[in-house]
This record gives structure tokens, sequence and C-alpha cells, in this order.
């Protein structure tokens, strides 16, 4: 690891550079073709590449976008100006990344549950990954609040211990680790609720992670922010959400973390944003906030493009403007009037 530590370092700043953020463009097939069927558009190799490609090649995304984690199809496309779609980003200026958790399946002994897979061939495909271009890779480990019985310890260890397992092969492989252990926001759990489960999961993850050898100055974290239950009857406001996520991070996440990058988790467009705004305009912690959004990015320009070519440039605008608008969010400058500025 020690050999490609300044590489690692480097790559995980750029990666929560000033105003930037990650597309997660890493949809699994089976979810890339609900999203398609959403807009009666045919899932094919080739439409989910027309989609992804359109996004990759908006002018200007590079201003907010410092990398994409794509799936495992889409890292070895062509893409349509020639170069496979990893140096196509490269020469856009945006970091290539790769999916390679395998899922979460259930998890014996507690089949309520589940653990995230894929670390048996992990070391063969990361070497593969790297060559293909990959910089970064992402791994997501899910937990569910579900009462006061749920998550148990023991789901949230073996998930802790997977995502180190998948930081230090990573890191052995010259590839920046994104941490992602997502508390799922699904339920009626208050806000209380929301910061219990997230705090002991944060702190076994950096237990294994310290544990494990992994150098937290070449991670990126991706965490839940702290909120409300979606079905909670008391949802928590901006501000608390803010200050209260950041408390948490505070008490666990190490200064030697370059940066933070945030899920959105299912919230709206606007919500992911105005959090996201509201934790920056407070500041005061040693990590860059920055944002890793999937669907927050890419449900806008979905519903826009349609599957219709003639659709692209009204696609690529609204790609544009979410990114716009996670990109002031991250330096504190996300607005009302700006989410109002969609420029065709």
């Amino acid at each position: 690891m020690t050999m490609h530590s300044s590489e690692l370092e480097e790559t995980a700043r750029a990666l929560v550079a000033d105003g930037k953020g990650i597309l997660a463009a890493d949809e699994s097939t089976r979810t890339m073709t609900k999203r398609l069927d959403s807009i009666d558009v045919e899932s094919t190799e080739d439409s989910r590449l027309a989609f992804r490609e359109m996004l990759f090649t908006t002018e200007g995304a590079a201003d907010h976008i410092s990398g994409v984690i794509l799936y495992d199809e889409t890292i070895r496309q062509t893409s349509s100006e020639g170069p496979l779609i990893p140096k196509l980003l490269e020469d856009l200026g945006v970091i290539p990344g790769i999916k390679v958790d395998t899922g979460a399946k259930p998890l014996a002994g507690s089949p309520d549950e589940t653990v995230t897979e894929g670390l048996d061939d992990l070391r063969e495909r990361l070497a593969e990954y790297r060559d293909l271009g990959a910089r970064f890779a992402k791994w997501r480990a899910v937990i569910e609040i579900a009462g006061e019985e749920l998550p148990t310890r023991y789901c949230i260890d073996v998930n802790a211990h997977a995502l180190a397992r998948y930081a230090a092969l990573c890191q052995e492989a010259g590839i920046v680790p994104i941490v992602e252990p997502e508390v799922l926001m699904d339920g009626e759990h208050t806000i209380d609720r929301s910061e219990e489960v997230t705090t002991t999961t944060l702190r076994q993850v950096f237990t294994e992670l310290l544990d494990q050898g992994v150098l937290l100055e070449g991670i990126v974290l991706k965490p839940n922010m702290l909120l409300s239950g979606y079905d909670c009857p008391d949802q928590a406001d901006v501000q608390e959400v803010a200050t209260r996520t950041l408390a948490c991070l505070r008490r666990i996440v190490p200064a030697a973390v370059p940066g933070i990058a945030f899920l959105s988790g299912g919230q709206s467009d606007e919500s992911a944003s105005a959090h996201l705004d509201a934790m920056n305009r407070l500041g005061g912690v040693p990590w860059e906030l920055s944002f890793s959004y999937g669907r927050a990015l890419q449900a806008a320009p979905l519903e826009a493009w349609a599957g219709q070519s003639e659709n692209a440039a009204a696609a690529q605008a609204a790609f544009m403007h979410r990114a716009r608008c996670n990109g002031a969010a991250r330096e504190g400058g996300y607005t009302k009037e700006l989410e109002t500025q969609l420029v065709a």
C-alpha cells in the first residue's frame, strides 16, 4: 500500500475538490432497467450507454463533477466518439471509478438483514479495473432500521469488516476506496434513532479501517445524512439535519479523512442540495463536505430525455442544472434563486 500512498491521497483529494462532487452512475442493469421502464424506454446495452454518455459529455459538467462511478458493463463500453468510457472521462477531466460489490444478500443468522458480498475475487477484479482506467471504487453496505430490534450489532460488525477488507484491497491495487455505510432512512424512526444507529455504525467502520491498516488519507467516506425516517410524522428541518449530522461526524470521523461525499438516499433533488448547502454554511470541520449523488443528479435529465435523441440538449441542461446546484451547495452558495435558474 505504501507504494501507492501519494497517488491515493492525491486522487482522494481530487474527488472532493472545491465546488465538485461525484456522479454515481453505477446502477445495476436491473436498477437501470427499472428507471428506463419508467420513461417507456427499452433497456438495452445501447440505451443504457446512450443515457449515461449523454450525461458524461454535458458541456461544463466537469466544472462540478470530479468523478463518475461506473458499473461493470459501462467501464468496458466504447463511447460513440471512439475511446472506451474511462478514457472519455479522463479526456474530459473527470476521474473514472467503478462499483465493485456484488450486492447486499441475506445475512446468515439474521435473514431480515443483509451483508454486502463481493470479496472473494476482488483482488483480481481490482487489478483488471485498474488496467481499464478506474482510479477509485465503491462498496455499499446497507444498514436498515426497524424498531429497536434492527439493526443488530452482528449486522453492523460484519458489514464494517467487509467494508474495511474492500478498502484495504483497493489501496493495495492503487485504487481509492469510497467507503459507503448507508443507514437507510426508510421507516417511521425519529432523527434520534437515525443518530444512534449511524453513530454505532460509523464507529465500527473506523475501528475496522484502522485495525486493517487502511490509509485514511486515501479514502472518501460516503455516509447518509441524519434524517428523520421518511414516514416519521415529526420531520427534522434543514438546519437540524445539518447541525446534527455534522455533530455526529465530528465525534467519529478522523481529521485524516480528506472528504465526506454524502449519498442522497432517496431525498428530493432540492432537499439533497439544501442539506449539503446548510452543512457547508456551518463549516468548522476538518474534511471537505461533498456529494456522491445518483438519482438526485439523474432523475431530472432522465425525464427530460425520455429516450429521444432530439431531447438530448434539454436533458443535458437539466443535468447541468443539478450539477451547478450541488456544486454551489459544496461551497454554501445554494439558493432558491439558483434552483429556479435552469439554463437551456
